[in-house]
């Protein structure tokens, strides 16, 4: 009898199965065709990195991040992203929450206007800020008649800081509270546990990892803030001129000024390194 009379034969629907001591790795097939084009896109994002590193006077670095202007310039922006920071966290967690927990519809609506920052140039923020905080904006005339004025202000700076990081924070915890899911809040519920409590006891904890890690991102990018704060807040010494503008300021100098601004992107670029670092041993943590 055949082996196909006697129903032994494999099934189309069968799938091969590698022996068990053959181990898979990653990456093995991969075809030249998506190869060289990854290839290129690494080197896209790293050869200008290279190119700043060789371009760079080592011997201006120690003097050019220690000046009084750049440690300034470096304590206002460590200071203003980190108050931007809890304020995205403090305005940021409710709303992923809302985004996470909503109907499909609001729930697309708030993703929306979440992101609409992440697309729109830095400079339309700054513009949009003025519109709406200025001597003649939407809220600035009533606030200058009861004599507060924000523009070109630190608080300016905290405020652009928040308005292009925020999108960082509450995508990275809606994505996390999306992950869980609501079983858990519903046996908490379910047990007695009032909304604040599930939220406390239930939710935080659950949604720690993206937490962090949206907090690290939010943080990164407040440092990074240029556009936005060059129209919004100015570019006064001491008061507004935080690190990218200082090192915007620098370039636009002519000889040691042009090495004092590629030293402080160094620094920048190694506080960003950092952020990365950090960021990924928190998720490795988590999945642990």
């Amino acid at each position: 009898m055949t082996a196909a009379a006697r129903g032994d034969s494999p099934t189309p629907d069968a799938a091969p199965s590698l022996p068990a001591s053959v181990p898979r790795r990653r990456g093995e097939h991969l075809p030249a065709w998506l190869l060289i084009p990854a290839i290129i896109a690494v080197l896209l994002l790293v050869l200008p990195f290279v190119a700043l590193l060789v371009r760079l006077d080592w011997a201006t670095v120690p003097a050019a991040i220690t000046s009084p202007a750049a440690l300034q310039a470096l304590g206002l922006s460590l200071t203003t992203a980190a108050i931007a920071t809890v304020i995205c966290a403090i305005l940021g967690v409710p709303l992923a929450v809302a985004m996470a927990r909503s109907p499909g519809w609001l729930a697309s609506v708030l993703r929306t206007l979440t992101t609409l920052p992440l697309v729109l140039p830095p400079l339309v923020g700054g513009i949009a800020l003025l519109a709406l905080l200025g001597r003649n904006g939407l809220l600035g005339g009533a606030l200058a008649v009861a004599g507060i004025r924000i523009p070109f202000t630190t608080a300016a700076v905290v405020i652009a800081q928040a308005f292009v990081a925020l999108p960082f924070l509450v995508i990275s915890i809606e994505g996390a509270l999306r992950a869980i899911g609501t079983e858990h809040e519903r046996v908490a519920a379910g047990l007695g546990a009032s909304r604040f409590t599930v939220f406390r006891r239930v939710t935080l904890p659950l949604a720690a990892p993206g937490l962090i890690a949206g907090t690290v991102l939010c943080f990164a990018r407040a440092l990074g803030e240029f556009g936005a704060t060059a129209l919004f807040a100015g570019n006064a010494a001491g008061v507004t001129r935080t690190m990218p503008l200082a090192i915007y300021t620098a370039f636009n100098g002519a000889g040691v000024e042009e090495d004092t601004a590629i030293a402080l992107s160094l620094l920048l670029i190694l506080v960003a390194l950092a952020v990365l670092v950090l960021v990924r041993g928190w998720r490795a943590g988590a999945v642990r």
